[in-house]
């Protein structure tokens, strides 16, 4: 019970000091309407605002899947260049994603004893590319159906991130 205490101690300490990726004065919009089903499937971050979780990733891998009652399950799958996708990943979370409301999600994860906000910010038309942010700007993805992202859809999604707050000289974008 104590090292439960502990770690709850660091995990919520660590989140008072991780920095803010965004101009929070900014007001940070999720979009009006998301389609659940559709978001769900596997997307790859093509570039990221860290959280303590990626130390150490190169590739991380979302998968969602939509339940019966409406959450979306979420496994996060992080590769450090010595492991690849298809292999055991070298970190890996399991949560629930559960509705809060348009465009916005609270997120729980096994092992972390509370839970955090995921706003998806942008979905293009397709489906095929996201942009997800939280309101203290603590965090923040760009997300693509596969691991290449084409430049127009990038650029779009960087307008979004810059539009809600980000400061772009911040972003990671992961290898290609």
């Amino acid at each position: 019970m104590l090292r439960i205490a502990l770690l709850s101690l660091i995990a919520l300490s660590g989140c008072a000091l991780a920095p803010s990726y965004r101009d929070r004065s900014v007001p940070l919009t999720s979009i009006a309407s998301l389609d659940a089903a559709r978001y769900a499937g596997r997307w790859y971050e093509v570039a990221r605002f860290p959280v303590a979780f990626q130390a150490g990733c190169v590739t991380t891998i979302a998968d969602y899947a939509l339940q019966p009652d409406g959450t979306l399950s979420v496994v996060n799958s992080c590769y450090d260049g010595s492991t690849v996708p298809g292999e055991a990943p070298f970190r890996q979370i399991v949560g629930q994603a559960r509705p809060a409301g348009p465009g916005r999600f609270d997120v729980t994860f096994q092992g972390v004893p509370f839970s955090g906000p995921y706003w998806v910010l942008w979905v293009d038309e397709g489906y095929r590319t996201a942009v997800v942010g939280v309101p203290s700007g603590r965090a923040g993805w760009i997300l693509n159906r596969d691991p290449q992202i084409p430049p127009d859809r990038l650029r779009a999604a960087r307008e979004i991130l810059e539009w809600n707050g980000y400061d772009l000289s911040r972003l990671q974008v992961a290898p290609r």
